[in-house]
């Protein structure tokens, strides 16, 4: 969810492309090219006073130095800065983290929840993944590198996975549309993750980010202006408390830990579904270590000088031990801040979690 200055809006995380507009449609950092994201280089410096380590025993847990060197980079990092990370090792979990709680704009991440809600309703028969759904201009969204050009209908399955692998925010308000936000907020709700905040859907969180009045939704001509640079009033911040994406690392490493571990599904076939759609996401492969299972969805956003980052997810160590996390940064600063913050936070989180993974696997 990325945008050119104050009248542009939601483009990839990499940089466009010589020759390419200033204002275009994109909203992860999972539709980076491989080689782009690993070909970045550069972690930032500074020494900064050791995050809280939360149980008795973490100094017996082996090379935890390392891995809070690691972190130095990231909380480094221009902004504000968010991590958790809690390795479920026998006998007493090891945490470390840097303002856990701190509600910060979370951008796609939270798509994880759509996703949850949507697999929750499969498995008690209000919906079925086969069903199939329309893809049209009555639901079409920005930054959807899978849908947006296309015209149909598509499986409930393939509008899932696309929203997970792609952050195609088509497939996004396809799924919001026919399992409600209303029922996504409960679940959030009801799993207390007091933090989490979905939107009612991305073109609704796209249109009151341009101006429009809370709750409108512009329709796809709305979309196509705001993708050409003219919005429909004053821009708004992300960091709203209305139409919004946010959520705290700790709130993100409890879902996850509860989520991979079956606490909210009642079979075992829908939990290897939720696995299976969640080990797609791009983003986590650049960052964990090689031939480590994991799950998890990213997240990005650059608007009118507003800029987020934000990875959560969980690492199976020796396929077995979860180490659970997130990473979350939100800056101010022009684009040109973007690459350079970018490639330090893909490069300090691959440290962190490679540490972890050397400690703990």
């Amino acid at each position: 969810m990325r945008g050119r200055g104050r009248a542009a809006m939601l483009r990839a995380a990499s940089p466009d492309p010589p020759g390419r507009a200033r204002v275009a449609g994109r909203m992860e950092m999972e539709h980076m090219d491989r080689r782009a994201f690993l070909g970045w280089t550069g972690v930032a410096a500074g020494a900064l006073a050791a995050p809280a380590v939360f149980t008795s025993d973490a100094q017996a847990a082996p090379d935890t130095a390392a891995i809070e060197r690691a972190l130095r980079g990231f909380r480094a990092l221009p902004g504000d800065t968010g991590y958790m990370i809690r390795v479920g090792r026998p006998g007493t979990p090891w945490e470390t983290s840097h303002r856990p709680t701190a509600r910060m704009f979370a951008a796609s991440a939270v798509k994880t929840f759509i996703l949850t809600r949507f697999l929750k309703d499969v498995e008690d028969g209000r919906l079925k993944e086969s069903t199939q759904y329309a893809v049209d201009d009555a639901i079409r969204s920005i930054s959807s590198p899978v849908f947006e050009n296309l015209t149909g209908k598509t499986p409930a399955r393939s509008a899932l996975e696309a929203m997970i692998a792609h952050s195609d925010n088509t497939a996004t308000d396809i799924a919001l549309k026919h399992v409600g936000a209303e029922r996504v907020r409960a679940f959030v709700a009801k799993a207390g993750l007091t933090s989490v905040k979905i939107p009612t859907s991305t073109r609704i969180v796209f249109s009151y980010l341009a101006g429009a009045p809370y709750g409108v939704d512009v329709g796809w001509e709305g979309m196509e202006r705001i993708m050409q640079g003219n919005l429909f009033g004053a821009a708004r911040s992300p960091m709203n408390n209305r139409e919004t994406m946010k959520g705290s690392a700790a709130d993100f490493v409890t879902f996850y830990e509860r989520a991979l571990a079956g606490r909210y599904f009642r079979t075992p076939e829908m939990l290897t579904e939720f696995r299976r759609i969640s080990s797609m996401a791009t983003a986590l492969w650049p960052v964990v270590p090689e031939n480590t299972p994991a799950y998890g969805k990213g997240g990005s956003i650059e608007w009118d000088g507003f800029n987020c980052f934000s990875l959560p997810g969980q690492m199976l160590l020796g396929g077995t031990i979860p180490a659970t996390f997130s990473f979350t940064v939100n800056w101010t600063g022009k684009p040109a801040t973007f690459p350079g913050v970018f490639a330090d936070y893909v490069a300090t989180i691959k440290d962190a979690l490679g540490e972890t993974a050397r400690a703990f696997g």
